[in-house]
């Protein structure tokens, strides 16, 4: 009885959400007051729906109801309770289902925190919301419904893939949700905006805290799901340019572009058309996202279903909501004129060359994504496009992302000085030239990737560092000021400084890694570079739903210990499926990484081991560009302002 409640609260969120869609819309249009707060209630009762509906399917998995199909693909009674629970998002249906509920979750908070917002953009922004929601509410009761029956229920369940139970794929996927979702916003503020035919300083202040929130949920995702192909795939790597990590750092890139852009539009009225676009784009890259995860035309580890059927919904809605707010886009250029002029050297501009590179940027690995279906439909070729396409095509733009960043930050608006802001920046171009040097001078027969991403990482750190404080003025309490200065402020440095940590650490673990695969026998004694490791035992040892080859390995130094580690293979049985669970000791200076493969025929082990230096500094700038956005967000100019341009109710901003 409890599921049906589920069923029926998700085909009662279809009709609200279609009532949200069209009403509100209507009443903008016809300056109809009554229909226009219509939006607001449509918006917090499909949320509470969907919820009602998400906490049903939760509740299933965790009593192990195997009456419903979902269930009984990916769940076992035997499953941690960590996993029942992840599982529910661990599968199409149910993934589906909290991209839906995460959807009206934005569209109320709409409806909650919009009150500074004029009546009928804030009508409109909510009917969009609502068309969004009503047709992914569609794709889930028609083609992917998580409520549905079998007919003979089994025993037990098939349980849930083995590489999706652990603890990083459990929080991955919400907060990737969250920034891909959170897109939506920006999405639906630039139609209503296009609509309206207006796109004003006012409009850029109420977009960039929904963007900002999207982007920082993006930026805590990939660094989860990165940090997950870490530890959990055994490959000793952080990112391998897989379809789908591709498929969230394209919106990630997009929305980046648009934070900066939408800082000019609020500042100077310029970049009106390129900001809206931007917006569009960004949350069309959300959904060719999703059609790459759910359509099963690429390949990837990540992803969730292969129907193909289900695949062309999600083109008709991707085709349906980006081609028609393109058209839009298109009716609607005359009335995006920009107001503010600026010259070729100014903030403006860095701010147009660093939205520039970071689309480009996003079209590169567009590019590298799509290729291979692309190839194989034209030519009938099945071809891979690779880590070295990615790494030649893709750097050079976020090399000069990094050089430009510092003095651009440091120009003035409308007119600035490239060689005050250059001379400014001198003692910051020593101690990057000084670092570089000496990551240089300190390694042996090795590339310069290290020394390069050294000073590069240094360079955008205190380059931002050299903008916070002279934003504190020439005299007086310059440190005083400086802990008075904006959140915004601070948030922009932060940020930029995790920006700089990523560069290098990407750069350090590249360079500077050591690696060794070999057959080790039970005693022997190996080197992995500084260190020198011993396989002391091999055991097999009996795991809540799964079956473990645990292997105890010494690590020690100049004969002193530094860790004892375990790693393991795991297999599931109800899927016969092998996982690797990478053992790691991790050091603010390096990680020491273990890998244990199968037994060999002539007697030993495979064994891979790595020193990966600088690898925590890498989820640690992730979290520090992440912190930065949040202080930014609290910043209290981003809750009152936008009360700058009140309309009265029932008045559309027209």
């Amino acid at each position: 009885m409890i599921v049906e409640l589920g069923h029926f609260a998700l085909i009662l969120a279809l009709m609200v959400a279609a009532v949200q869609a069209v009403l509100p819309l209507w009443g903008a249009q016809t300056r109809n007051g009554a229909l226009m707060g219509l939006a607001a209630p449509a918006a917090v009762a499909q949320f509470l729906l969907v919820a009602a509906a998400f906490g049903v399917l939760t509740w299933a998995f965790v009593v192990s109801d195997f009456s419903l199909a979902v269930v009984t693909a990916n769940s076992h009674t035997l499953k941690p309770m960590l996993y029942k629970i992840s599982g529910v998002w661990g599968n199409h249906e149910g993934s589906l289902l909290l991209w839906v509920l995460i959807l009206a979750l934005f569209g109320a908070s709409a409806a909650w925190f919009g009150q500074n917002l004029p009546a009928a953009l804030k009508a409109r922004v909510i009917a969009v919301q609502g068309m969004i929601g009503a047709a992914f509410l569609a794709f889930l009761i028609f083609t992917s419904n998580p409520f549905w029956r079998l007919q003979v229920p089994p025993l037990d369940g098939q349980d849930l893939n083995p590489l999706l139970q652990d603890p990083g794929l459990a929080f991955h996927p919400p907060f990737l949700y969250l920034g891909y979702v959170g897109l939506s916003m920006a999405f639906s503020f630039a139609v209503a905006a296009l609509i309206e035919g207006r796109v004003d300083a006012a409009w850029a202040r109420w977009v960039r805290p929904w963007t900002l929130a999207a982007w920082i949920f993006l930026t805590i995702g990939i660094a989860l799901g990165s940090w997950w192909a870490y530890y959990e795939l055994g490959w000793g790597g952080f990112w391998f340019w897989d379809p789908v990590e591709n498929a969230s750092f394209m919106p990630w890139l997009l929305a980046a572009a648009l934070l900066h852009s939408a800082i000019v539009v609020e500042k100077r009225e310029s970049l009106k058309s390129w900001t809206i676009l931007l917006a569009i784009m960004a949350f069309g890259f959300s959904l060719i996202g999703t059609f790459i995860v759910r359509s099963g035309v690429i390949t990837s580890v990540h992803s969730f279903a292969s129907d193909p059927e289900r695949g062309v919904f999600i083109l008709a809605i991707l085709a349906f909501f980006t081609g028609g707010a393109l058209v839009l886009y298109a009716a609607r250029a005359g009335a995006m004129e920009a107001k503010g002029l600026f010259a070729m050297v100014s903030r403006e501009s860095a701010l147009v060359a660093n939205n520039i590179l970071l689309a480009v940027a996003a079209f590169v690995v567009f590019i590298g994504t799509i290729w291979p279906l692309v190839a194989e439909i034209t030519s009938g070729r099945s071809i891979s496009v690779g880590e070295p396409f990615f790494n030649a095509a893709f750097t050079p733009f976020f090399v000069a992302l990094a050089v430009i960043l510092p003095p651009g930050a440091m120009l003035a608006w409308k007119r600035g000085d490239l060689p005050r802001a250059l001379r400014s920046l001198a003692p910051v171009a020593v101690l990057a030239v000084a670092l570089g040097g000496l990551a240089f001078a300190l390694q042996t027969g090795r590339s310069a990737l290290g020394p390069v991403g050294a000073m590069l990482g240094a360079w955008v750190v205190f380059g931002a560092l050299r903008d916070l404080w002279a934003r504190t003025g020439r005299s007086g309490d310059r440190l005083g000021r400086l802990l008075r200065l904006p959140r915004a402020d601070w948030g922009k440095a932060t940020a930029h400084c995790g920006l700089g940590v990523v560069v290098f650490a990407v750069a350090a673990m590249n360079a500077w890694a050591v690696e060794d695969i070999r057959v080790a026998q039970l005693g022997e004694t190996f080197p992995l570079g500084r260190y020198e490791v011993t396989l002391k035992e091999v055991r097999e040892e009996p795991g809540p739903n799964y079956t473990s080859t645990t292997a105890e390995m010494v690590v020690t130094r100049g004969g002193a210990q530094v860790a004892v580690l375990h790693p393991e293979k795991r297999v599931y049985p109800v899927q016969a499926m092998p996982t690797t669970e990478a053992a790691i000791d991790y050091g603010f200076l390096r990680d020491l990484y273990l890998v244990i493969g199968d037994p060999q025929q002539g007697g030993g082990w495979a064994v891979r081991g790595y020193v990966k230096p600088f690898a925590n500094w890498l989820w640690g700038g992730a979290l520090l560009m992440a912190l930065g956005g949040l202080l930014s967000l609290t910043d209290r100019r981003y809750r009152v302002a936008a009360g700058a341009r009140r309309v009265p109710a029932g008045v559309p901003a027209e």
